[in-house]
């Protein structure tokens, strides 16, 4: 079985990459840098882990996955899109070369690889599409300053997922949605200097592993706050 998880050169993709590769599966970790995961493989010396270097904001970035998937032949059980991109600046600082960055990278990136590599999933029962948003993205959450850009974008893919789910019903696939909360990564830090987040990226990402292997028993077309407080 094929997995495939995005923005794994860091922080919780990092830790998914890593918790993946202590199973029978094959793991292809996308990310535009690949050499926290080359040195990983190195070291551990696996097997069952495939980097791939790309831009998936870009139409060569997903070709070339699509591309790998076809090549490989093995039916994707698992998708989680994980990467994300947050800029914290007032909304009337915010220009629109950034906000389309940020929606590049959080909206269409999703709604695009997901749709190219769909015809590598569903193969089996329990194919699972995990999306990662925030609880920024989650109506009736506490909203921070200066978070336009991203919190509107985390709520496209929360809409995204219902959608898809919908279209996909009768198939094998189950599509899902994860709100998180506070989580120590070094994308938190630059935005929020001196914050301190409940849960570090290795706690979160063994909740995220749980969830994108088992979580299609009981889940649907959700939309799930994984947070302690709101947010």
């Amino acid at each position: 079985m094929l997995v495939i998880i995005t923005g794994t050169s860091k922080g919780i993709g990092f830790e998914l990459m890593k918790q993946f590769a202590q199973t029978d599966v094959l793991v292809l970790a996308v990310s535009r840098n690949i050499k926290s995961v080359e040195s990983y493989i190195k070291k551990n010396d696996l097997t069952n882990v495939l980097p791939l270097s790309l831009d998936i904001t870009t139409k060569s970035g997903i070709d070339k996955v699509a591309k790998v998937c076809k090549y490989l032949n093995k039916p994707i059980s698992i998708l989680i899109n994980n990467a994300g991109s947050l800029i914290k600046k007032p909304f009337k600082k915010i220009s629109e070369k950034e906000i389309s960055e940020v929606y590049k990278t959080n909206v269409f990136a999703p709604f695009l690889l997901t749709q190219a590599i769909l015809p590598f999933m569903g193969k089996k029962k329990g194919t699972h599409i995990v999306n990662i948003s925030s609880m920024g993205g989650v109506q009736g959450s506490v909203k921070f300053a200066g978070l336009s850009a991203y919190s509107s974008s985390k709520a496209a893919l929360c809409g995204l997922t219902e959608c898809l789910a919908e279209e996909l019903k009768g198939t094998n696939i189950s599509v899902n949605c994860l709100a998180l909360g506070a989580v120590q990564t070094e994308m938190l830090s630059k935005a929020f200097p001196g914050y301190k987040a409940p849960l570090k990226a290795d706690q979160m990402a063994s909740y995220i592993y749980e969830f994108a292997v088992n979580g299609h028993t009981y889940y649907n077309g959700k939309i799930i706050p994984v947070s302690l407080s709101t947010p």
